[in-house]
């Protein structure tokens, strides 16, 4: 199986950016603890735009990226992050090399 990489992008409510980077902080953090299956999970701001937010994600395969999705501080974290969020996330799934 190859490697999966996924680019999400979220845009922040005016007014949400500290809180919604402290609560993917946490995420963040219980991400690198527990995943072996992660290899990059990272926070990244425009600087066109200081409202738009990509996580920048690596998995070792699909497997990875699935264990993640289900796992209970990433389902507790997005009722946490709803409230940051202007609008629907934009996730781009690809495949890694």
């Amino acid at each position: 199986m190859s490697a999966v990489g996924v680019i999400a992008t979220l845009t922040v409510a005016e007014g949400k950016n500290a809180e919604f980077e402290a609560v993917f902080a946490e995420l963040s953090a219980a991400v690198n603890a527990n995943e072996p299956g992660n290899e990059f999970y990272s926070l990244t701001r425009s600087k066109a735009n200081p409202q738009i937010y990509k996580v920048l994600e690596r998995y070792v395969d699909q497997a990875a990226l699935d264990a993640h999705g289900k796992t209970d501080y990433f389902r507790a974290a997005g009722p946490k992050l709803a409230p940051c969020l202007a609008a629907a996330p934009d996730i781009e799934y690809l495949d890694a090399f």
